[in-house]
């Protein structure tokens, strides 16, 4: 499963895989099969990148349109 938001939110801002890697602590290749839904994305990634974007876990997997965090 490709997962268009993840891959989108990125490209929106201009991040390149190789420097989000580098947050994650993990190589350009596994994030590329994280986006790609080679190798499923656990929970620590998923809160990792919700943070960082300021987005929503479900925004990042294709649940929602809607970015938004809803407390």
């Amino acid at each position: 499963m490709t997962y268009k938001n993840l891959k989108n939110i990125r490209e929106d801002n201009d991040i390149k895989q190789k420097d989000i890697a580098k947050v994650l602590n993990v190589s350009q290749n596994t994030y590329s099969q994280y986006e790609t839904g080679v190798i499923a994305l656990t929970a620590e990634v998923l809160i990792k990148l919700a943070d960082y974007y300021g987005v929503s876990i479900d925004y990042l997997l294709d649940r929602t349109s809607n970015p938004e965090i809803n407390r």
